[in-house]
């Protein structure tokens, strides 16, 4: 990780640590922590399992669609692939630091750059159209609380659902219609030439169709496969299941037993999608106001809406951000993916 990379992550922690303390200034610390002594601890760890298991399945996924054509590729760095992400995701605008990182750390296993970013294209195809498809189902159960309750972060609801359905139409016209794709991008691409020298901007059109023809190529292959997609799939809405379900255990710890879970994890649902159109990383300000804002209206207690906050944060992000930390200093274990690549290129 770079110096730059660390200073990041020791900002958005103490970025957190500002976030909780503001959080908690109208409530007294002893009951705070009065709270957190006499919680559930064995509902507390089946949420932390949920996370858990979360990054285990995504490691799981990658494991799937690699060996698919990297047979000595291994759990432990499948799974280091995720977590890395996690980090990445942390730690940039956007979570836009995620995806690069999981090419670095498939490139440092020996997996060929092109065959990795295939899969990377793939993987994160399926798990924004589940997130989607996840989404409307949120919508019909619980936007209308949202709409009643909070009429201004319905906005950022729908408009969050917007942004993520126009992804999926541009990937997919990228998968089953890449001609009609190309044309299109190089209509709104062309705007950018006022802005860069000519030769810049032909590379950067350039490297933009390789792209496109490469998350194509994977479409393709994938498609022949029906039974690896529908796996994929499958494996991804369990993966999304565990992680929505955080909050409603959480709850659950804190003695909150009569919480729709339904209703509860549509608006962790929700959130997410908020957390998303926040440009500062992991969303900080946005994810932890907007999950008190929602949630308060279930938890009574001040002082436990904070904590559960709190330990939603933890979970879900912070975890996360130190896992991958301690991912990056695993050695992979080496893989000679060039052979393979030129016989498949052949």
């Amino acid at each position: 990780m770079s110096r730059k990379n660390k200073l990041t992550f020791l900002l958005m922690v103490l970025i957190g640590i500002l976030i909780i303390g503001y959080s908690i200034r109208d409530v007294k610390l002893s009951v705070l922590i009065h709270d957190f002594f006499t919680l559930d601890p064995w509902w507390l760890l089946v949420a932390f399992i949920c996370i858990c298991v979360y990054l285990l399945v995504e490691g799981i996924i990658t494991k799937v669609l690699v060996s698919n054509r990297v047979p000595n590729f291994t759990f432990k760095d499948a799974l280091r692939v995720p977590l890395v992400e996690q980090l990445f995701n942390g730690i940039t605008p956007f979570s836009s630091g995620g995806q690069p990182g999981q090419l670095v750390v498939m490139l440092q296993t020996g997996v060929d750059g092109g065959r990795a970013s295939s899969v990377l294209l793939m993987k994160f195809v399926v798990y924004q159209a589940m997130i989607v498809v996840n989404f409307f189902i949120s919508l019909v159960i619980g936007f209308h609380f949202v709409a009643t309750k909070m009429q201004y972060l319905s906005l950022f609801v729908l408009f969050g659902f917007l942004i993520h359905f126009f992804v999926i139409v541009a990937l997919l016209l990228v998968m089953y219609w890449p001609s009609f794709t190309k044309r299109l991008t190089k209509i709104l691409f062309h705007p950018v030439k006022w802005f860069v020298k000519d030769q810049k901007y032909y590379q950067m059109q350039i490297t933009l169709f390789e792209k496109i023809d490469n998350l194509y190529e994977e479409s393709v292959r994938i498609g022949r496969q029906p039974v690896l997609m529908v796996k994929v799939v499958l494996l991804t809405l369990v993966q999304l299941t565990f992680y929505y379900l955080i909050p409603y255990f959480i709850m659950l710890s804190l003695g909150y037993y009569n919480v729709n879970v339904f209703m509860v994890t549509s608006l962790h649902i929700m959130i997410v999608m908020i957390i998303s159109l926040f440009p500062i990383p992991g969303g900080s300000g946005g994810a932890e106001f907007s999950f008190e804002s929602l949630f308060g209206s279930f938890i009574s207690s001040n002082s436990k809406l904070v904590l559960a906050m709190i330990l939603w944060r933890i979970l879900t992000y912070y975890f996360g951000m130190i896992v991958g930390a301690i991912a990056l200093l695993v050695k992979p274990d080496k893989i000679d993916d060039t052979k393979k690549s030129s016989s498949t290129s052949g």
